[in-house]
């Protein structure tokens, strides 16, 4: 822990462009119409379609993440993902515009949980448009151990009930590929599945968590019709297979509660966006 600690307050910066093609292509993905244009907001959530980052494939690890050090700390436990986030959104970034990312580690913490040995790093991001800052994200990622035959089985969370809007979520390999693609993400619990059920002990192909908060905060904007000026979620379990899940919210005074329900009826994610009063 002493080594890894010393990787708080390490920090980078990156720039890019916000072109349209991906966003372009991200629409598509989502199956909605290629309408966006030079100058409009991109959507929340989708900065991450940008500042990607392409590491030698001599350089990627066995899940085909990128190996550890660099930027993030070489936590030993191999198993990696992103367990969730908090967004404030200050100014809309625009498409066309450059833009600036610098990100800093702020926090690492290991804890014993039911499967394991657990390693939490959080990582703040601050994108700015020219010298002003329009998006602060904080980005939770936690380190596990592999899978033991062993091991309690997880306890899984019944999705709550009371919904104002609920709508189907249809997975298909196409649409984990496009989106693995659009973010350069090589995870291969993405599209390789007797890597994710043999090696990582998930039941199939597993929906990207990132896009589960996508299309969560996609449904509070369409259901209010307003831009949220924060946004947080949670992973608590994987949707893993390909069967169809659905993504629920209910209004909450100047908020927005937000889920993912498995095809189970277990409790996928949480969220919740905020609106100005």
């Amino acid at each position: 822990m002493s080594e890894i600690g010393s990787w708080i307050g390490r920090r980078e910066a990156r720039d890019d462009v916000l072109l349209l093609q991906p966003a372009r292509f991200m629409q598509a993905t989502l199956d909605c119409a290629p309408d966006l244009s030079d100058g409009d907001p991109l959507p929340p959530l989708w900065h991450w379609l940008y500042f990607l980052e392409a590491h030698p494939t001599s350089q990627l690890g066995r899940d085909s993440h990128p190996k550890k050090g660099g930027f993030l700390p070489p936590v030993a436990l191999p198993r990696r993902m992103w367990a969730g986030g908090r967004f404030e959104f200050h100014l809309p970034l625009r498409l066309g515009q450059p833009v600036r990312k610098v990100s800093t580690i702020t926090d690492i913490a290991k804890k014993d949980g039911r499967s394991g040995k657990l390693c939490f790093v959080t990582v703040r991001h601050e994108i700015f448009d020219g010298d002003r800052l329009a998006l602060t994200e904080e980005h939770d990622i936690v380190y596990r151990e592999d899978p033991s035959p062993d091991a309690p089985p997880p306890v899984l969370r019944p999705a709550h009930d009371g919904a104002d809007v609920s709508e189907e979520v249809v997975p298909s390999e196409v649409m984990l590929f496009r989106y693995s693609a659009l973010t350069f993400n090589g995870h291969r619990i993405h599209y390789d599945v007797d890597y994710a059920r043999k090696v990582e002990g998930y039941d199939g192909l597993v929906f990207h968590g990132p896009l589960t908060a996508t299309l969560l905060i996609d449904l509070a904007m369409r259901h209010t019709g307003r831009m949220p000026h924060s946004f947080s979620f949670r992973g608590l379990a994987p949707i893993a297979g390909m069967a169809p899940f659905r993504i629920e919210g209910r209004s909450d005074g100047d908020g927005f509660e937000l889920w993912a329900r498995r095809a189970d009826g277990a409790l996928a994610m949480t969220a919740r966006a905020e609106f100005a009063g």
